[in-house]
């Protein structure tokens, strides 16, 4: 038997039952088991735990104690200047990038917020955390899953969490209590004179007034109409809004965490550039908006089916955003060039006014001592459509929505490269784990990114899936589309019958398919799976898709006990 085997099988008192050590040792999961599970456990079994422990903490004593600094960055797509992207200035991100490995081929599971932190944070997809939308709480489902935070804080690591890392909407109003070490803190002292934020978002005095006189935010549509625009522009300080009130915040964890014993696990989120576009002046002034270009391809792909398409109803929902006439509520969103031009400026802006912030989150290590031995990793939760398509917002099945950055920078290892093999946000757990000497759990649907870390021309999967949901209604999923991502092409299915990889697939059920050849046909705008010269690639991308849902389907539930 191996010792550091993960998944085995036991029998406790005549019962077989599938174990998994990692989970059983976490002292949160222990605290939620009954004494009578406890008192199941046979002599021989608590030796063989008594191994297993053994073997885990000499395995730990023979590693690198390595640090890690987490940044989530809300709604953050591959428009930096490290990625090639020429419109943008973010010189920090630049940086971290010059010492660090890019995925520039990199994937989220679901292009939405709850979604897609819920799969990166479990390490398992979407249709095993069976979070596919904005109201299911992850423990509600899986009430003994490890997250990767709770994981690293079972294993010795102090674990830090502020600002958005979980979507609040999936967890608990601590964010996940079992995963972190202290208390989650949210909210940060901001500058002196700039004490309050309207909604939690604005510093405008007008919307001030407006919120003290008693709109509301939420509600009817008149409410909505008074205060929620889609963006601000002011002259004040960085940390007159939350986020650049947060880095502060996390550097001066960093100088109470340089003489702790216990290495650590801080994670911050960034919740720019997600709307409304809220920066300081001085970011809004690093660009011309007159040149800011515009999407190239402003319509639906030619022969795209209408279900991969949704209203942009997101962005809809700000008072400022007023479709060109033509089009009903159900339609894509077209907007005039100036309103356009003004929400791409207010995105760059908000890059760069996080950028600035991942800088002094370096600057912060550096000055601490902690950059010769902490790993960095910065990702964006999803990609962002800003017009193509007449979309906007995430939520689709599209590059532009699926596509997301990642950085990982590792002390000694990472020097600078970019690697192309198609990489998932699921592959983030087991990576981290293999960095710090961690066992990784065989449920997890990721694997270890460190062969890539070590070879930039190293691969360890052909593709990446995402998936999103569609259905009247919300939180309604009557149709999931699937979409496989190779090095050229992204190859698409929607399937109705309320289907999941936790069923068996029937091709009956297919409602739509796409093909899109994304190095020919960059921007998507035609669908090329009716194109008889296609045929065999999408036999061949089909029979892989479906080798998915198998594969899927064979070890739906194997995190549940």
């Amino acid at each position: 038997m191996q010792v550091l085997q993960l998944m085995i099988q036991i029998r406790i008192q005549g019962i077989e039952k599938e174990f998994n050590p990692l989970i059983f040792f976490s002292s949160d999961h222990l605290k939620m088991k009954t004494n009578k599970m406890r008192q199941k456990i046979t002599i021989p079994l608590a030796v063989f735990l008594l191994i297993f422990t053994h073997g885990i903490s000499q395995k730990k004593t023979t590693q690198t104690k390595y640090n890690i600094l987490f940044i989530a960055v809300d709604d953050l797509k591959p428009d930096l200047s490290c990625y090639g992207f020429k419109e943008t200035f973010t010189p920090g991100i630049d940086k971290l990038a010059a010492q660090g490995t890019i995925f520039t081929t990199a994937y989220c599971q679901q292009a939405v917020c709850g979604p897609t932190r819920a799969s990166l944070l479990t390490g398992v997809r979407p249709d095993k955390t069976q979070v596919w939308d904005l109201q299911t709480m992850i423990r509600d489902k899986n009430p003994d899953i490890v997250t990767l935070p709770q994981y690293f804080k079972a294993n010795g690591y102090q674990t830090i969490g502020m600002g958005k890392i979980f979507d609040p909407r999936s967890v608990d109003k601590e964010s996940d209590a079992l995963s972190w070490s202290v208390p989650y803190k949210r909210k940060f002292k901001l500058a002196e004179g700039y004490e309050d934020l309207a909604f939690e978002t604005y510093q405008s005095p007008e919307i001030k007034a407006k919120e003290r006189s008693g709109a509301k935010m939420a509600g009817g549509e008149e409410a909505k109409s008074e205060v929620k625009i889609s963006t601000e522009c002011l002259d004040v300080p960085d940390d007159a809004y939350m986020d650049g009130a947060m880095a502060n915040y996390a550097v001066k964890q960093m100088k109470e965490l340089k003489n702790s014993a216990q290495p650590f696990f801080l994670a911050v989120g960034f919740k720019k550039p997600h709307l409304p576009f809220v920066a300081p002046k001085k970011y809004w002034d690093l660009y011309d908006r007159s040149k800011v270009s515009l999407a190239e391809w402003q319509k639906k792909s030619i022969d795209g089916p209408d279900v991969a398409y949704h209203n942009s109803g997101e962005m809809r929902s700000f008072v400022d955003i007023t479709p060109l006439p033509g089009g009903g509520k159900n339609d894509l969103l077209r907007l005039p060039v100036e309103k356009q031009r003004e929400l791409i400026h207010g995105y760059y802006a908000c890059i760069s006014y996080i950028d600035a912030q991942v800088a002094k989150l370096i600057e912060g290590l550096k000055a601490n001592g902690l950059d010769k031995n902490t790993i960095i990793i910065i990702w964006g939760d999803h990609g962002w459509h800003l017009g193509d398509h007449s979309l906007w917002n995430k939520h689709s099945n599209f590059e532009q929505a699926t596509r997301v950055p990642l950085i990982i920078k590792v002390p000694g290892l990472t020097k600078g490269e970019a690697c192309a093999s198609p990489v998932e946000f699921v592959d983030i757990y087991p990576t981290l784990c293999e960095l710090t000497g961690l066992p990784i759990a065989s449920y997890l649907d990721g694997k270890s990114l460190v062969p890539v870390l070590k070879n930039k021309n190293a691969s360890v999967k052909e593709f990446s899936i995402s998936q999103y949901p569609r259905g009247a209604g919300k939180g309604a999923r009557e149709i999931m589309g699937y979409s496989l991502r190779n090095k050229q092409y992204r190859y698409t299915e929607w399937i109705g019958n309320y289907f999941t990889t936790a069923k068996p697939f029937n091709a009956a059920d297919i409602k739509a398919v796409e093909l899109y050849d994304l190095v020919n046909d960059p921007n998507e705008t035609r669908n090329v799976a009716g194109d008889p010269k296609m045929k065999k690639i999408v036999e061949q991308l089909s029979f892989q898709l479906h080798e998915y849902y198998a594969q899927q389907y064979k070890t739906a539930g194997i995190i549940k006990e």
